[in-house]
């Protein structure tokens, strides 16, 4: 493993560190690279923003995003304290970013509370079988946005 990915993992590890001491949120950090160079850094915010989804790589990839002014984020890689959870793994793929490193495990985050498996047990299961009640409404004029939408020569495929 090269100095270069173990100093951008420990950033993102003293970042985890540094909101621990800051109580900001929780023990989890990250950066994202460009070229050998950080470009942005997220850390948990979800108890001092009041928000859920302020996990560390979220706030990293809206900030990377900010910054080169776009939502694609090809060409970058990201470095977490820990194993992303499925919220944040989705949103690494939808940015497109090229890879992932990452230091704890979401086993090692399980063992201090912060246990998404049951996330991960949810999301394999038929939509009626799940805990939150999820229900299919027909409604013609959803579709037909849909349909108006591929429909649209000018518009900007994510």
């Amino acid at each position: 493993m090269s100095n270069e990915i173990l100093d951008f993992i420990k950033e993102a590890v003293r970042l985890s560190r540094e909101n621990v001491i800051s109580g900001d949120g929780g023990p989890f950090g990250a950066v994202i690279v460009k070229e050998g160079k950080i470009i942005a850094s997220g850390t948990n915010k979800v108890t001092s923003k009041n928000d859920p989804t302020a996990h560390a790589e979220i706030e990293a990839v809206r900030s990377a995003c900010s910054s080169l002014n776009t939502f694609n984020l090809s060409g970058c890689e990201i470095y977490s304290s820990c194993e992303p959870c499925p919220m944040c793994l989705s949103a690494i793929y939808w940015a497109r970013l090229d890879k992932i490193y990452f230091a704890n495990t979401k086993n090692d985050a399980a063992e201090i509370n912060f246990d998404d498996n049951f996330i991960y047990e949810e999301i394999s299961k038929p939509l009626h079988k799940r805990k939150i009640p999820i229900l299919k409404i027909d409604h013609d004029d959803a579709k037909k946005v849909f349909e108006e939408w591929i429909k649209k020569e000018e518009r900007i495929n994510y």
